[in-house]
């Protein structure tokens, strides 16, 4: 490895290991909270409010693993940067968790088409770049042999 891939590979260890601590942190969190409002009956788990907090705080959590998993795939080699597909669907992630948890009777209405939009934006990214990959697997599925060899020497090379 180069000194910047060894630098790169210290810098995703250490991100690792603060996503760990706050994952750790966030379940803590969130198995307290659930025993003492739930089990110990302080808290109706019917009421809406106990409800949004409840799946804010998973959904918290859920996207704390993708990003965490994202940089594992770095440390194993797997990827060199964090891919924008990985990128796009935590930011997807991070919508849905704002849309579970706001009040709606509370939020402006251009609040919400902002929301909107965003949702709308990040899925058509997603939609392109997977038509993309879709596109590039095609391709490489219909090159002759030989025709891939020299692709690959090619990039061998570079």
């Amino acid at each position: 490895m180069s000194f910047y891939e060894r630098f790169e590979h210290v810098v995703a260890l250490v991100l690792s290991g603060v996503i760990s601590v706050i994952i750790v942190i966030a379940l803590w969190r969130l198995i307290s909270e659930v025993f003492s409002s739930l089990v110990l009956g302080i808290s109706d788990p019917l009421d809406h409010q106990v409800f949004q907090a409840v799946f804010g705080m998973i959904m918290t959590l859920l996207i704390a693993m993708e990003f965490k998993h994202s940089i594992l795939k770095v440390l194993e080699r797997e990827a060199h940067v964090i891919q924008v597909k990985t990128v796009i669907l935590i930011a997807q992630l991070a919508l849905v968790r704002k849309f579970m948890i706001l009040d709606f009777a509370a939020t402006e209405a251009n609040q919400l088409a902002a929301l909107g939009f965003a949702v709308l934006v990040l899925g058509a990214v997603f939609w392109l770049l997977q038509e993309h990959d879709n596109h590039l697997a095609r391709r490489d599925a219909a090159a002759p042999p030989a025709a891939l060899g020299a692709a690959v020497v090619s990039e061998e090379s570079k």
